[in-house]
């Protein structure tokens, strides 16, 4: 590797907030699934999710008993 981390850390200091922010972003980025993989996981899980629904496998419940049970919670 021609530069190590002690000659990289001082030249990304003096990058901009936005610049660090968007360095950074790209390092996570490296250290996981791409975010393409990741939403298209989260559409398969959702398709999945809206499917079991219309197939009656899933219980529906009215929003009011939803945010009532919520507010009851959040106490």
């Amino acid at each position: 590797m021609a530069d190590s981390l002690k000659e990289i850390e001082p030249k990304a200091r003096v990058l901009t907030a936005e610049e660090r922010a968007q360095l950074a972003e790209a390092f996570l980025e490296s250290l996981h699934s791409p975010i393409s993989d990741i939403e298209a996981a989260w559409a398969r899980e959702i398709g999945d999710r809206v499917a079991a629904f219309y197939r009656g496998e899933t219980p529906a419940y009215a929003a009011e008993d939803v945010f009532a049970e919520a507010r009851h919670l959040s106490r």
